[in-house]
């Protein structure tokens, strides 16, 4: 069976005024599908940067990193990404704002009934009508939750998505 993702040597550098900082040197390991992968460590440490270099939004300076055998070099529609804080619309609804990726894509009209479903999944159902700045960051993040998997893509990237979510909130998302 062949790897889902492979990151092979990937190193980055941010660089500033004050210098350059290796934030990635040299990582390398395959996700099979199906398999589930946790990145851990501490704050600065180049999660982050990892998971935004898989979701196609930066490049490496060096290495190579594929999504089932093709190249990433931009975002796409086969990976979900969920940033650490929301990144919800704020002139958009609640609903709308799930929805967004499926009519970006052009595939809503066939996929529409997956709004509700999720919306259901994370428990937001009777909010898909208020907008983000009216539900607290939990409901929030739940958005960005049912945003992120709506689509089903092959890969979901999560960046400490249970941060802001309440211990019993984050056991029915999970089961």
């Amino acid at each position: 069976m062949n790897p889902l993702l492979e990151v092979k040597d990937v190193s980055l550098s941010y660089h500033s005024l004050s210098g350059e900082t290796a934030a990635l040197s040299h990582i390398s390991f395959d996700l099979m599908p199906q398999e589930f992968l946790a990145i851990v460590g501490p704050s600065g440490c180049g999660k982050s940067t990892l998971l935004r270099l898989i979701a196609g939004l930066i490049q490496p300076d060096s290495g190579t990193l594929t999504l089932d055998g093709a190249p990433i070099t931009k975002p796409g529609s086969d990976r979900g990404f969920m940033f650490q804080d929301h990144t919800l619309f704020p002139w958009l609804t609640i609903y709308d704002n799930i929805a967004f990726g499926l009519r970006a894509q052009g595939v809503f009209q066939e996929k529409e009934a997956s709004v509700k479903e999720f919306i259901d999944l994370v428990g937001l159902t009777g909010f898909e009508k208020y907008y983000p700045h009216q539900l607290s960051g939990g409901m929030c993040q739940r958005a960005m939750i049912a945003a992120a998997i709506v689509a089903r893509p092959k890969l979901l990237l999560l960046d400490e998505p249970t941060t802001a979510l309440d211990v019993t909130i984050q056991a029915q998302i999970l089961e």
